[in-house]
């Protein structure tokens, strides 16, 4: 094991846990060169088991023999492992390591929107949604209520940010996603043209409940769900297929977009 003990907070050679942004990371000029912070014995396990590549671990010293000993045998002999005293590990990443263990990884390339939707019955489409939590929290009802894959605008909040991907238990790499290039045009012809109809979310007159026989009975179904605050765009709305409301009681008006989503997930499953 190549085990490198730090002993400072400037550490250059763990600077992927402490002086790197979010969109640093992402790299998003070099893709290609990307990385992503995993966090969690658990959810690395399953990172590593879809195929992710792990590039380095950050890790208090008593993990290496304990929970990230299996996790520390399925990566490249020569890998970095990261360790020093918890608080140093706080002090470097700016917050307490919740399952004491970090893995650095290549971001994965990603598929087209038509290999997303190819042969399936069940996507969402997120348009928007800011919130890392939301964000984890719609994927992991996605993979858990039976969609087949999330299409997301490149407005929305990334998969991989470290708290999506803790919040999601690891379901962003279970479930096949992708960014949409461009919203709504041409992507909402593309739908179509693969036989998909679509499902906006939104409080309008013409909204009909979700629990509509014929939301369930659509063969190839796309649920389109917006922003936490204003929702989907009306231009949006109009170029659904259908427009659905939950129907809410005691005067409450909508969900939280995590929420709506596993509601939306179940009902609309195919049948």
């Amino acid at each position: 094991m190549n085990i490198i003990h730090i002993d400072n907070i400037d550490c250059e050679e763990a600077k992927a846990y402490s002086h790197l942004t979010e969109a640093q990371l992402r790299n998003r000029l070099e893709p290609d060169k990307g990385i992503f912070i995993c966090e969690s014995p658990k959810v690395i396990r399953v990172a590593l088991e879809r195929g992710c590549q792990p590039l380095s671990m950050l890790t208090e010293e008593k993990h290496i023999q304990g929970q990230a000993a299996d996790i520390i045998a399925r990566c490249p002999e020569e890998m970095p492992i990261y360790t020093g005293p918890r608080e140093m590990l706080a002090q470097l990443t700016g917050y307490e390591l919740t399952r004491g263990v970090l893995c650095a990884m290549r971001r994965p390339k990603l598929p087209s929107v038509a290999e997303i939707c190819r042969g399936k019955n069940r996507v969402v489409l997120v348009d928007s949604v800011v919130n890392s939590t939301n964000t984890g929290a719609i994927f992991r009802a996605a993979a858990a209520l039976g969609i087949d894959g999330v299409l997301l605008t490149t407005t929305c909040c990334d998969p991989l940010n470290r708290r999506s991907v803790r919040v999601s238990m690891g379901t962003v790499f279970q479930i096949p996603w992708t960014y949409i290039p461009s919203w709504p045009h041409p992507a909402m012809e593309e739908l179509h043209e693969m036989g998909f109809k679509t499902a906006a979310l939104a409080l309008t007159p013409k909204a009909v409940p979700i629990d509509d026989p014929q939301l369930g009975a659509e063969e190839r179904l796309a649920i389109v769900m917006g922003t936490e605050g204003d929702g989907l765009a009306e231009r949006t709305i109009a170029e659904c297929d259908y427009q659905v409301i939950i129907p809410m009681a005691n005067g409450v008006d909508s969900l939280n977009v995590a929420a709506a989503a596993s509601v939306a997930f179940w009902q609309l499953r195919k049948q």
